[in-house]
């Protein structure tokens, strides 16, 4: 029974896969917390292949915006969440100071990193200085890696789902062209500027590439044309958050792209390369490299971020069982540090219901 607070999330896509998925995943949580959620969104077709069992779903409404309706017959919600700053429509905010006596728990959720200005700007006020919620008050809430943030999203059944997963099985059944000896590789990014590179190196060896669809397969495809010996690779269907978060397990590396694949990775505990969502004025360097810090990650990690990113030249560090070894420890070490954290959702409830900013 859902008899918790009722959430408003919105979210405006700019990638489908990271905007959406993180907060289709926090709402699934909220609602196996036992809280009730209407997500906003201004295209939710990714939902079809992301969520298939989105429509419907006990506990969580779909809903277009910014056509929000008749604002009118809605049960005034006890939290807002503005996603990665994209704004409710005044509309719909007149109509909540009109309606209502108290204003709802305001949050503003960020987009993630481990910069060192985080902590400090996490849960700060930011009052509204114009508009129909004149005198109201937004939070900041920062997702982040360490326990002075709002930390990552995480399932309460996760280490269950991870501890009943079947690695071989889901090889046999999704890599069958894997050769004996081979290492499974999964391919998640934009147009890296170290893809040449690293194709370039598998070629001729016995691992396999699994590629996702959209940017990474018409990425790949462009890819190999230029190559003589291309390696051994293979395109994947779209899937769902679960199906993508075992691709993640089965691997024995994976290359991950955005915040919401870097967090699952992170989850998965398995050697990963993060293709940083890349931005005209290069603020994307100084934030894979706070992440890099905190990730503690050994100098061949770090140069192949670099280079996998653009951001120094140089040939790639070779993937040979001794580099991925201590990327391996690495990557488990930090998600040991993780799991002794609070996670984001659990945080986001407490938040709501704290005194001073809560219901």
């Amino acid at each position: 029974m859902q008899s918790g607070l009722l959430w408003d999330i919105f979210c405006t896509v700019i990638d489908n896969h990271g905007d959406l998925g993180v907060c289709w995943r926090l709402s699934r949580q909220l609602r196996d917390a036992g809280h009730r959620v209407r997500l906003w969104v201004d295209d939710a077709s990714a939902l079809a292949w992301m969520a298939p069992a989105a429509a419907p779903m006990p506990g969580i409404e779909v809903k277009p915006w910014p056509q929000v309706g008749d604002t009118a017959t809605l049960p005034p919600a006890d939290v807002w969440i503005e996603a990665f700053a994209c704004e409710i429509p005044d509309a719909f905010v007149a109509h909540a100071v009109a309606s209502r006596r108290q204003q709802p728990v305001w949050i503003n959720l960020e987009y993630l990193s481990a910069e060192a200005w985080v902590p400090r700007m996490h849960g700060l006020p930011s009052p509204v200085m114009s508009g129909p919620a004149k005198g109201w008050t937004k939070r900041f809430f920062y997702p982040g890696f360490t326990a002075d943030t709002g930390g990552l999203l995480r399932e309460t059944d996760l280490l269950q789902r991870q501890n009943g997963f079947d690695r071989t099985v889901w090889r046999a059944a999704h890599a069958p062209h894997l050769a004996s000896g081979g290492r499974l590789i999964s391919l998640f990014c934009y147009e890296p500027t170290g893809l040449p590179q690293l194709l370039a190196q598998l070629a001729g060896t016995p691992d396999h590439l699994l590629v996702t669809p959209g940017r990474p397969l018409a990425a790949m495809q462009q890819a190999v044309t230029r190559m003589a010996q291309p390696p051994s690779w293979s395109a994947l269907p779209y899937t769902d958050q679960e199906g993508f978060d075992e691709m993640l397990w089965a691997c024995d590396l994976n290359f991950v792209r955005g915040e919401d694949s870097l967090v699952r990775a992170l989850w998965a505990g398995q050697p990963f390369v993060w293709h940083i969502y890349p931005q005209d004025d290069h603020a994307h360097h100084a934030k894979l490299e706070a992440f890099l810090d905190w990730l503690q990650a050994p100098d061949s990690l770090r140069r192949f971020h670099r280079q996998w990113n653009g951001m120094e030249a140089g040939a790639l560090p070779v993937l040979d069982p001794p580099t991925l070894a201590a990327w391996r420890s690495c990557a488990q070490a930090a998600r040991q540090r993780l799991l002794a954290q609070q996670g984001l959702t659990r945080q986001l409830i407490a938040f709501a219901q704290s005194p001073g900013h809560g219901v």
